[in-house]
């Protein structure tokens, strides 16, 4: 299976843009799509960027539009994910309520690999076998805060030593047949090669499955990175994103945000803290 075609065309539906255009010689600015490839995605429809090294791709909201247009003239190719340009940039969204949140490089198999190791493995294809584990604060990687029907834990398996847990990897499934891969390691076990492993089993097993795994990384996080190149992934492309300052990553996965509200927003309390100032100062505005 080309796993680079795939993702591309399940990007193209994220991104409102065509197969082709992620390996065009210029950049591509586009509108955000009704509905995207991904059965959530961590950025805002509002700003999304992401490149295969080549040119990027923007998918972004119509009021930055034409500030991305001429933002975009001055740079080619990947550079645009340099951090002094994304510093430049980020003040843009923030006029609007959104700051950029994390650049994240997301790998793909590459060749099969079978990792040798003496660790027992214990697994579970079921949430009520791993429901236990929600919540729990030594795996923030592996599984979901909790469950969700919109893009569903579907493995985890556990290495123990003895009756201790060394540590865990699950998936997600983040688009039909795209699974992917989060590992947590205990302190104690780190640098046994536990977590490459854990990741090595579980791939395979996708693999066997039919499904396709994925694993993501953030920018410095090169442990991770190199548990990746381990298990025979391969960098694929790399995603940054906007997010609202007052919703978080979990909120915009799970549910729509109405149109409507009765919670105050920042603009409800400028409103009333100037409406008091003008009580307080005796000051008339004619009608």
């Amino acid at each position: 299976m080309n796993y680079i075609d795939e993702i591309k065309a399940l990007l193209a539906r994220d991104y409102n843009c065509s197969f082709e255009d992620f390996g065009k010689g210029g950049h591509i600015l586009t509108m955000p799509p009704e509905s995207g490839g991904r059965n959530y995605c961590e950025y805002s429809r509002f700003f999304r960027m992401v490149t295969f090294g080549n040119n990027c791709v923007i998918c972004a909201d119509k009021v930055l539009q034409p500030y991305l247009r001429e933002f975009i003239k001055s740079e080619s190719g990947h550079r645009l994910f340099e951090q002094n340009l994304l510093s430049l940039f980020q003040e843009e969204p923030a006029r609007f309520g959104y700051k950029l949140g994390g650049s994240y490089h997301y790998y793909l198999p590459e060749k099969k690999t079978n990792l040798s190791g003496d660790f027992h493995l214990k697994w579970m294809f079921d949430k009520l076998d791993f429901e236990q584990f929600y919540g729990d604060e030594r795996f923030p990687n592996a599984l979901c805060e909790h469950y969700s029907e919109i893009h569903p834990d579907i493995i985890v398996v556990l290495a123990y030593d003895g009756e201790n847990i060394m540590g865990m990897a699950g998936c997600s499934e983040d688009a039909p047949h795209w699974l992917q891969i989060g590992v947590d390691v205990i302190p104690e076990y780190r640098g046994r090669g536990v977590g490459t492993f854990l990741v090595n089993s579980l791939e395979n097993e996708i693999i066997r499955r039919g499904e396709i795994p994925f694993y993501d990384t953030a920018t410095a996080n090169i442990h991770s990175q190199k548990i990746a190149l381990k298990c025979g992934f391969k960098p694929a492309f790399t995603e940054i994103g906007a997010i609202g300052k007052e919703r978080n990553i979990m909120d915009d996965k799970e549910k729509q945000v109405p149109e409507t509200s009765d919670e105050k927003t920042w603009v409800d309390d400028m409103k009333q803290e100037l409406e008091n100032y003008i009580e307080e100062q005796g000051i008339y505005i004619r009608q």
